[in-house]
C-alpha cells in the first residue's frame, strides 16, 4: 500500500495545528457545530482561544494542560481533548478540567448567576465505556427521578474511535461520520478516496490539507515525529514495566511453589540434603521450614 501524504490527526502536534490555531479556527467552529449538532440560532459563529493550562501550580508536576480550550461569542467555554490511549481516571480528569474551567470564571469576578456552560469533547482512540455500544455518547447532569435537566452547565461528549464501525469512505452518510473517519483513517487515505469523502464539505478538505505532509515545514515535521517517538517511548516503558511485573510474579510464584514442595517433603520425612538438592532452597531455610511443619 502506498504511503499516504496525510499525517495522523491523533498526533498532538497535528491535532493542535488543525484545531488549536487562529488561522484554522474556522475548522474548529465547523467541527464543534457538527459534533454538538448545533444549527440555526444555536450555532457557534465565533471563538476565542484561551490558555490551555488548567492549573499553573501543578502543570509542571503532572499533566494539567488540555489540547484546545476556547470560548464562543456567548461566553460558553469548550474543551477539546485528543486521548490516544486509555489512562486510569480519564473520566475523572474530564470532570476536573470542566470544573476547573467553570470555577476560573468566578476567579475573574463573575457572579454565580453569570457563570457560563462548559462543554467537554473527547476524541478517544481507545474504549472508555466498555458497556456502551455507541461510538458517540453525551452526558449531562439530570434528576434521577424525573430525568429533568435542571443543572445545565456541564456537557460531556465522548467519541470512542474503536467503536466506529465504518471502514470505507463510500459508507459515510453524514458530516459527523466524516469527522470520525478523518480521525481514524486520515493517515491511510489516498487522493481517490479523499474525493469521495469531501463531496461538498470544503471544511473537511481544508482539514485534510492541514495534514498534507508536503505543507509542513521541516521544523514542524520534526516536532510531529518527536511526538510519535515520545508516545512510542512511553509505550515501551509501560511494556517493560508489565514484563518486569510478570517476571517478578512468576519468580515469586516459583519461590512459593518451591517452599510448598519443601514443606510437603519435610512432612514425608525426606532428609534435608535431598530437599535442598531437589528445590534449590538452602539447608538453613529448610531447617526454618522444618519448625513450621513440626
Amino acid at each position: 500500500m502506498a504511503l499516504s501524504k496525510f499525517l495522523d490527526p491523533k498526533n498532538d502536534i497535528a491535532f493542535r495545528r488543525i484545531f488549536g490555531t487562529e488561522k484554522n479556527k474556522d475548522i474548529l467552529i465547523h467541527f464543534l457545530n457538527d459534533i454538538l449538532d448545533l444549527t440555526g440560532k444555536d450555532e457557534i459563529r465565533e471563538i476565542e482561544f484561551l490558555s490551555t493550562i488548567m492549573d499553573a501550580e501543578i502543570a509542571s508536576k503532572k499533566q494539567s494542560i488540555v489540547d484546545v480550550l476556547c470560548r464562543d461569542e456567548n461566553g460558553v467555554q469548550v474543551i477539546v481533548e485528543m486521548q490516544v490511549a486509555k489512562t486510569k481516571g480519564f473520566e475523572k480528569r474530564a470532570q476536573y478540567y470542566a470544573a476547573k474551567a467553570y470555577s476560573r470564571q468566578a476567579d475573574k469576578g463573575e457572579q454565580y448567576q453569570d457563570l457560563k456552560e462548559i462543554i467537554f469533547i473527547a476524541i478517544a482512540d481507545c474504549i472508555l465505556f466498555p458497556d456502551k455500544s455507541e461510538y458517540k455518547s453525551k452526558h449531562t447532569i439530570r434528576d434521577e427521578n424525573t430525568n429533568a435537566h435542571d443543572l445545565k452547565d456541564f456537557y460531556f461528549t465522548f467519541i470512542e474511535l474503536p467503536k466506529f464501525p465504518k471502514t470505507k469512505e463510500d459508507q459515510l452518510e453524514n458530516i459527523v461520520e466524516k469527522w470520525i473517519y478523518f480521525f481514524k483513517y486520515a493517515d491511510e487515505t489516498n487522493e481517490k478516496e479523499l474525493e469521495k469523502i469531501i463531496g461538498s464539505d470544503a471544511i473537511i478538505e481544508k482539514a485534510y490539507e492541514e495534514l498534507n505532509r508536503f505543507n509542513w515545514s521541516e521544523k514542524e515535521f520534526i516536532a510531529y515525529e518527536q511526538e510519535i517517538k515520545r508516545i512510542r517511548d512511553e509505550k515501551a516503558v509501560l511494556a517493560q514495566k508489565l514484563d518486569d511485573a510478570r517476571d517478578e510474579g512468576i519468580k515469586i510464584g516459583e519461590e512459593k511453589g518451591k517452599v510448598e514442595v519443601a514443606k510437603a517433603m519435610l512432612a514425608n520425612n525426606v532428609d534435608v540434603n535431598t530437599i535442598a538438592k531437589f528445590t534449590g532452597i538452602s539447608i538453613s531455610e529448610i531447617k526454618e521450614l522444618q519448625n513450621e511443619v513440626e
